[in-house]
């Protein structure tokens, strides 16, 4: 069985969060040489009957997709994490569980993160259709732009808005959630509910039952039936770390959780990295924006994190993206993934420079890294400005807003 890396994905509900915010963190561990691309998609329309075409199957398409902002492998459809328009955010983590991930090329986990966002217009939406989906088509195939062996997991999400958020845990088509109101919620790469479950697949406890893994006599504890053994006690010492906080949680405590190596949520192992890293403040006051703050680039202790507000004329990114390869991509065609194209894109490249200079030299690296935090906070700053300020939100200056930013961390790494 493939190990699953040891991602983290965190949400925090006010009073712990600060000023009646909800503040939605997520770090993406993937295989260490992969490149993480941030895309924009606006809203649109589609004909009736029309399909869409996800990373291994092709799907009926809804009416109409929400705009959504993503995260994603470039070599895959969907998305690690991401939000939309609606101010949704969707996280996903790949799972180890007692019944074996399918091999067989179905959605993936990372597709139904994107499905979630583009049809879903509440948390509970998303749910709605993320389930829906997962019984209509399965989930299955490699997780990893890997010829020689297929990777493939579970799923777990965090599905968050401005007034709740789920934790959706799945296991095949069976799925079982728990509604957060309140305090903190963390999901790792192991299952993680337990007994409180707020909605579930209606023949959960029975498929449970005729597996031989739950009795019906003792109370149903959804990690323990489905955890390969002894894997449910370990999970999310990233939880602890955010719990810790003495004091309100705000945009900058979710960095720097997301920063923490000491812990094991920022992930810099022999296999694996973390590849990108999101941050969302979603305002309970719904008059202010949505704020998203994406690295598109790997390792958050090295990273800017740069922000993304939607309004109509989002202007698009293209050094965040990756070299579009169409059809004679080896992720599209079969047998899949027979060369590995370059998908750098030019922040990725940009950034290689950066994290060659913290890495080796130790005067120029505290330099460099005091400018780029730096930077950062400058972006912190008007964002918060943003927040507190009585004037509404004037779209022409936010549409370019991540654009400039992932510009001046280019030209500043030159």
């Amino acid at each position: 069985m493939a190990v699953a890396p040891p991602s983290y994905c965190f949400v925090a509900f006010p009073p712990r969060a600060k000023d009646g915010l909800v503040i939605f963190g997520k770090n993406s561990a993937r295989p260490r040489d992969e490149v993480q691309e941030v895309v924009y998609f606006s809203a649109a329309d589609h004909e009736p009957e029309s399909k869409v075409e996800c990373t291994y199957i092709s799907i009926s398409q809804v009416p109409r997709t929400h705009a959504v902002v993503i995260s994603r492998p470039a070599w895959l459809w969907g998305a690690e994490m991401g939000a939309n328009e609606h101010g949704v955010c969707i996280a996903n983590e790949a799972i180890n569980a007692r019944e074996p991930a399918a091999e067989t090329e179905a959605l993936l986990g990372m597709d139904l993160v994107r499905l979630g966002l583009e049809r879903g217009a509440t948390a509970k939406e998303a749910l709605d259709v993320i389930v829906t989906l997962l019984e209509e088509h399965g989930q299955g195939g490699n997780y990893y732009e890997d010829a020689n062996s297929c990777h493939s997991f579970q799923s777990a999400y965090l599905i968050v808005d401005r007034e709740e958020a789920w934790a959706l845990e799945t296991v095949g088509k069976y799925w079982a959630a728990e509604k957060i109101t309140e305090g903190v919620k963390c999901i790792c790469n192991q299952l993680s509910l337990t007994t409180k479950i707020d909605a579930e697949h209606p023949e959960l406890r029975s498929y449970a039952q005729s597996q031989g893994w739950w009795t019906g006599e003792d109370e149903f504890n959804f990690s323990e039936v489905f955890s390969l053994a002894d894997d449910h006690l370990t999970c999310c010492s990233g939880k602890d770390t955010l719990e810790k906080q003495e004091e309100s949680i705000t945009v900058q405590t979710m960095i720097d959780v997301l920063r923490d190596k000491a812990s094991g949520v920022c992930v810099d192992s022999e296999s694996f990295l973390t590849t990108a890293s999101v941050v969302s403040v979603l305002p309970q006051n719904r008059s202010l924006p949505c704020i998203h703050y994406f690295t598109g680039t790997p390792d958050p202790s090295r990273s800017i994190f740069k922000p993304f507000i939607f309004v109509d004329d989002v202007k698009l990114v293209p050094k965040a993206q990756s070299p579009c390869f169409g059809d004679d991509d080896p992720a599209k065609k079969e047998p899949r993934f027979q060369e590995k194209p370059d998908r750098r894109h030019e922040l990725y490249k940009a950034h290689e420079w950066a994290r060659a200079v913290l890495e080796s030299d130790e005067e120029q690296g505290q330099k460099l890294r005091k400018t780029m935090l730096e930077l950062e906070k400058q972006g912190l700053e008007a964002m918060e400005e943003i927040l507190t300020s009585s004037d509404p939100l004037d779209p022409t200056e936010v549409g370019d807003l991540f654009y400039d930013c992932v510009d001046t961390e280019i030209k500043f790494f030159k």
